[in-house]
């Protein structure tokens, strides 16, 4: 028995930038498009149709040439309007997130967006009180969630591998070039203020879904933000104050006592083997997560080392870990994020990972700022609608 393939047609905004378009248009939606569509459990499919939106009408006119995109527009409001789309995403920069989302969903919208949701608190908590009232399903990306490395730590988390979890390390980052001598990876709105940048606001969002997902609710955040370095260059070449910060130190305390260190910095050079690395330590063992790979040393095969200063170190003790593995076929991460939220729109119910739990981290990243300007501990609420 043949099924008829339904199609959803999906608005995806920001697609002219470096995640738009190379995570969620080139390794999720595209792919999914070309393999036929989405299989569901009943056996039949749903079939994706993007349309572009942006600002720069050649960028948006060149991209559906180079993938065989049929429809843009360079007029948001214009999707939104449309009957015939199905699902808005967003992945602007935040200054321009909140009002677009909140209009989509008023006007009957699916949304899958990029994250922090808003620039406040009080608009995070307004967009998901306005997704609910509105009935529509509304996912937020929790990329990390879905990566390999991150979903073999989860499940040695889950066996109970670790015996009673004590404490999280995490290391982020790498070095940013300043933009004089050569260009610089990340765009320089990132590192002002004024447009909604700062290390704090585009990381803590992360480390508030990857801290719940793996361990639990944060329960206190105790953070050092600052900008070590002061001044970069442009896209056009143009020196300017960097105004937002470029590293953050965080303690997160974390319920059960467990406690949670991370560390997040544009102005690092790295030296461990992927650009974020989390280790997780218990009673019974030990693991340490990247993007990708898991090693872990149980309690059994841990050593003994003795600290003494005169000798060399002659333990080799990275050998001494065992690699985690994947036991399944891992793929892209956001793609498997895109491919659950189109189930859940299907089946016309919430996805796991929506606008409450984007407000959680807008708060997060809120209360870290604080902490920071004011040298002090701060407890972590309950958001509720």
């Amino acid at each position: 028995m043949s099924h008829p393939t339904r199609t959803l047609r999906i608005a995806m905004n920001g697609v002219t930038g470096r995640m738009g378009y190379r995570q969620h248009l080139l390794r999720s939606i595209l792919p999914i498009r070309d393999a036929g569509g989405l299989l569901l459990a009943d056996g039949s499919r749903v079939q994706v149709e993007p349309v572009l939106v942006g600002r720069n009408e050649a960028k948006l006119q060149e991209l559906c040439a180079l993938h065989g995109i049929a429809e843009y527009t360079t007029d948001a409001q214009s999707v939104i309007d449309d009957a015939s789309i199905d699902i808005y995403f967003d992945a602007q920069v935040t200054s321009r997130r909140a009002e677009a989302l909140s209009s989509a969903m008023k006007a009957g919208k699916h949304i899958f967006t990029e994250k922090p949701t808003a620039e406040t608190l009080t608009q995070a908590i307004e967009l998901a009180r306005i997704g609910q009232n509105a009935g529509v399903t509304a996912g937020v990306v929790h990329d990390k969630l879905y990566l390999p490395g991150l979903v073999k730590l989860k499940r040695l988390v889950d066996e109970g591998f670790f015996g009673r979890i004590l404490s999280l390390r995490g290391e982020f980052g790498y070095w940013v070039f300043e933009g004089d001598g050569q260009p610089a990876q990340r765009p320089s709105w990132n590192y002002r203020a004024e447009d909604g940048g700062g290390i704090v606001v585009d990381m803590f969002c992360h480390w508030n879904y990857v801290l719940e997902g793996i361990l639990g609710k944060v329960e206190t955040v105790s953070a050092k933000a600052t900008t070590h370095i002061p001044t970069r260059w442009d896209e056009q070449g143009n020196e300017y104050a960097a105004t937002a910060d470029d590293a953050a130190y965080g303690i997160f305390e974390m319920q059960n006592g467990v406690v949670a260190q991370i560390n997040s910095s544009w102005a690092v050079r790295v030296f461990r083997d992927e650009l974020v690395e989390f280790q997780v330590d218990g009673t019974h063992g030990s693991a340490v997560a990247g993007l990708r790979n898991c090693v872990a040393q149980h309690r059994s095969h841990t050593p003994k080392p003795v600290w003494n200063p005169d000798l060399p170190v002659t333990e080799p003790f990275r050998d001494q870990w065992l690699d985690v593995p994947a036991n399944a076929d891992l793929d892209n991460g956001f793609k498997l994020q895109w491919e659950e939220f189109l189930r859940d729109v299907i089946a016309e119910r919430p996805h796991r990972y929506g606008l409450l739990s984007a407000a959680r981290g807008v708060q997060l990243a809120e209360l870290g700022l604080r902490s920071s300007a004011e040298g002090r501990r701060l407890d972590v609420p309950e958001i509720s609608l």
